[in-house]
């Protein structure tokens, strides 16, 4: 199987170079370390008598944030040295920012082809690798296996579009799997679906979402939140309505949906915060908030908005946590048509924030399911609904209550799996 995807795979890149070459552009950063995608990283000694390399690949911000609890935790180790990479700019800036220390070494993973990963491999010489979430990548997972490495994929899960194309083609699926040395599943449904497409059950686990274990760095006091507030031109009693990793057409349906509440209910004081999941959106994001005529600020442009400011617009990385912890409600991106998947509601429950979102959070069906099925987020079909739901939870202040209380003892009792996907390395290293 691993020469038909080396055959493959020079045609497949050169067919989506085009594409994924202007995304490169457009976000910017990808220059930085650049050899390292063609196999050109650091050459490490080899491990002391006694230590075990660990290599972890989170491919982007969100899973760099996943995995920070278990990062932390293996760094502190001193028979383990700790190799951290990540595919995209922004999280590789994250990584380098937050965890340069904590690591071994942290660098960017290198394309999935045959000459690029084995110089890596050559270089790095792990013992174990660990991949996440569906990031499945045949070239990184032969070189490990051929040089008795172990693999794991933690955090594991797969969304409806992936479920469906591995459907298509169970016994590569099966053979891909089966290179696997374990598979710890997000959730049961997860779980039960990579024992469908041909994975050993015996090496199939649910260990739960990391997700729920990585606290924000800084939970912020009452006065920090209210000095945040008053930086972003909101005013101290101001009703803070958040769009939480927006995609396109999102940030068009909150701004609708703001001046509608300030318009039904002029008692309210409610302002948008609009946090998008590409920064590099702003020039069309700018293009609608003048359209709106709302007055509105750009972080880039100021990070000290003007008093009154009704729209503020954070156009920059690593800043949502912060930011969530003013808001009194949230509208989660990525989850209204045309867009698909959805953005994560688990950090809006972890810190209390009522959570709406659309009706395709494919990536984060589980998690919804039970936030639902327990009252805790309100779902929307359309765009009208999800106004709708919005304005519920700008008018109703007990309603906002009820489903925040109700998300976070959600998120607080499904907290520890960073905890077993750790004993699981330990373990895996010693047999």
């Amino acid at each position: 199987m691993i020469w038909f995807y080396r055959i493959l795979f020079p045609p497949a890149l050169l067919l989506a170079l085009p594409y994924y070459g202007w995304r490169m552009i457009r976000r910017g950063g990808y220059a930085k370390d650049f050899a390292h995608r063609l196999g050109f990283v650091k050459k490490l000694p080899a491990c002391p008598l006694g230590k075990k390399r660990v290599w972890i690949q989170a491919v982007s911000v969100g899973e760099i944030g996943a995995a920070s609890t278990l990062i932390k935790k293996l760094s502190q180790r001193s028979d383990i040295e700790l190799v951290v990479t990540t595919t995209t700019s922004t999280a590789y800036k994250i990584l380098r920012e937050k965890f340069a220390k904590e690591c071994f070494w942290c660098g960017v993973f290198p394309i999935d082809f045959f000459p690029f990963s084995r110089m890596a491999h050559r270089r790095i010489r792990p013992n174990l690798c660990v991949l996440m979430e569906g990031e499945l990548w045949p070239e990184h997972m032969h070189q490990a296996r051929v040089r008795g490495a172990k693999i794991l994929l933690v955090n594991a899960r797969l969304s409806d579009r992936s479920y469906a194309r591995y459907s298509k083609v169970k016994f590569l699926a099966k053979r891909l799997f089966g290179k696997l040395s374990a598979i710890m599943a997000s959730s049961k449904e997860d779980a039960q679906r990579f024992i469908s497409l041909g994975a050993n059950p015996e090496n199939v686990s649910v260990s739960g979402n990391m997700k729920f274990d990585s606290a924000p760095e800084k939970i912020l006091s009452a006065e920090e939140r209210a000095e945040l507030k008053k930086s972003l031109g909101f005013a101290k009693n101001s009703l803070v309505m958040l769009g939480s990793s927006t995609w396109p057409t999102e940030e068009e349906m909150l701004l609708k949906a703001l001046k509608d509440i300030r318009e039904k209910f002029p008692q309210t004081d409610c302002r948008l915060l609009l946090v998008p999941r590409h920064a590099e959106r702003r020039a069309e994001i700018i293009e609608l908030l003048e359209k709106s005529g709302l007055s509105y600020c750009v972080r880039t442009q100021n990070r000290i908005a003007p008093e009154g400011t009704l729209v503020y617009l954070a156009d920059t990385t690593g800043e949502l946590s912060a930011l969530t912890q003013c808001a009194d409600f949230a509208f989660i991106g990525k989850s209204l048509d045309p867009n698909d998947g959805g953005q994560t509601p688990i950090e809006c429950a972890a810190l209390g924030v009522a959570i709406s979102y659309g009706n395709n959070m494919s990536n984060f069906r589980p998690a919804c399911k039970a936030l639902e099925k327990l009252g805790a987020s309100l779902k929307a079909q359309t765009h009208d609904e999800a106004v709708e739901n919005l304005e519920r939870l700008a008018s109703d202040s007990n309603l906002r209550k009820e489903i925040s209380n109700r998300a976070k003892l959600w998120h607080d009792s499904n907290s520890g799996s960073s905890e077993r996907i750790f004993e699981k390395i330990l373990s895996e290293l010693k047999s």
